[in-house]
């Protein structure tokens, strides 16, 4: 969402939606005048907030109560007033400090109460679970890692016809596996030879079943290509990234157990005062993880394979009624750079922001490295 404020609107917004999170009642001018140091006076803030109310990112419950953020409201503060290490940009009231101190309290609770090495996986990730709803404060949601048991049988690459080759992998289980790769992008193969073409193909799909076969298809994607003898080095450079995508269509996800925690906790907050919405979001934990858990486990973008993107859905961004006045952080965490499973959190709208992301990105770097000791 675009919205251009200045830097006094910014400051006004933020200090609005900070007082609101920690109170839960509309948010007056006198308010912010007694609790932030904003520099300007009541009328100057009642204007504004007059301003931001017409831009709809404020309402007023009532015509005598203070203001509340509406979900487009949450949706610039999150994107561009809350501390630089979560989004790109920030206001001087926000303290950066506070971001990590959260994100190293995760890795501290997660450290001193989950060893790894002992504990089976599904335990290891109960365990997770309790501890992100206990420092979240929201329900967190967890799903089991995905099957990734694929081995690689035998892989071959073969030209197809000038400029264009055909990679196909054929896994233990006779599943076979192909993608087309253009080889335009290389100007000298217009005018190379295709019998030599072909012999280099050879070379290469030799070297890759060296290295892979009976392995992992996960470490398809992982392999170094570095190790290519320098002649090779050209297909190198434009397998990676086509090797990475098969890999990650041939591992396509498919829905697991959702571990969920924190939801007694969370349902005794004012916004799930009534019982019919209670109900609807207990029966969509617990009867429709399917439609949840395609929401927070989402495929990477190419360019972001091997990070880790919190993905932050406010309000009636959710696509699922149930939840369309809550707010859902969600990250994935993986194996090497394929993701396998998600870490999120799901909360009212009137959440401390900073707070939830820092945990759920922290909870998700967390569990990447403990699932390096989990064989697939």
């Amino acid at each position: 969402m675009e919205v251009q404020l200045t830097n006094r609107q910014q400051h006004i917004l933020w200090a609005t939606v900070r007082h609101y999170i920690a109170t839960a009642e509309p948010v007056g001018s006198k308010a912010l005048v007694e609790e932030y140091d904003l520099g300007v006076s009541s009328a100057t803030i009642r204007n504004v907030m007059g301003v931001l109310e017409k831009s709809g990112l404020l309402y007023q419950p009532h015509a005598s109560a203070g203001r509340i953020p509406s979900d487009s409201g949450y949706r610039i503060y999150v994107d561009q007033l809350i501390t630089p290490s979560l989004r790109s940009r920030s206001v001087s009231q926000t303290d950066p400090m506070r971001t990590e101190t959260l994100g190293r309290e995760v890795e501290v609770a997660l450290q001193k109460r989950l060893q790894w090495e002992d504990w089976s996986l599904e335990t290891l990730l109960q365990g997770a679970a309790q501890i992100l709803a206990t420092l979240s404060g929201c329900i967190s949601l967890i799903t089991m890692p995905q099957t990734t048991t694929a081995l690689l049988r035998h892989l071959q690459l073969v030209q197809i016809e000038a400029g264009r080759i055909m990679l196909i992998v054929v896994t233990e289980g006779y599943e076979t596996h192909s993608k087309l790769m253009d080889l335009s992008p290389i100007p000298e193969e217009t005018e190379r030879d295709s019998e030599v073409i072909d012999r280099e193909l050879q070379i290469v799909s030799n070297f890759l079943n060296s290295h892979l076969r009976g392995r992992s298809l996960l470490e398809l994607a992982n392999l170094n290509w570095s190790e290519l003898d320098q002649e090779f080095q050209r297909y190198g450079e434009f397998l990676k990234n086509s090797v990475a995508e098969l890999t990650r269509r041939t591992l396509a996800p498919t829905a697991t157990q959702i571990m969920v925690r924190g939801v007694s906790e969370v349902l005794r907050q004012p916004e799930f005062s009534q019982l019919q919405q209670v109900q609807t979001i207990i029966h969509l934990l617990e009867e429709e993880q399917d439609q949840l858990w395609r929401l927070i486990f989402e495929e990477p973008e190419p360019e972001d394979v091997g990070k880790s993107r919190v993905t932050v859905r406010i309000g009636a961004e959710n696509p699922l009624e149930p939840i369309r006045t809550c707010t859902l952080i969600s990250s994935t965490y993986r194996r090497g750079s394929i993701p396998v499973g998600s870490v999120g959190v799901l909360g009212p709208t009137r959440l401390d922001y900073e707070s939830a992301i820092a945990v759920v990105a922290s909870a998700a770097d967390y569990l990447s490295e403990a699932f390096s000791y989990f064989n697939p």
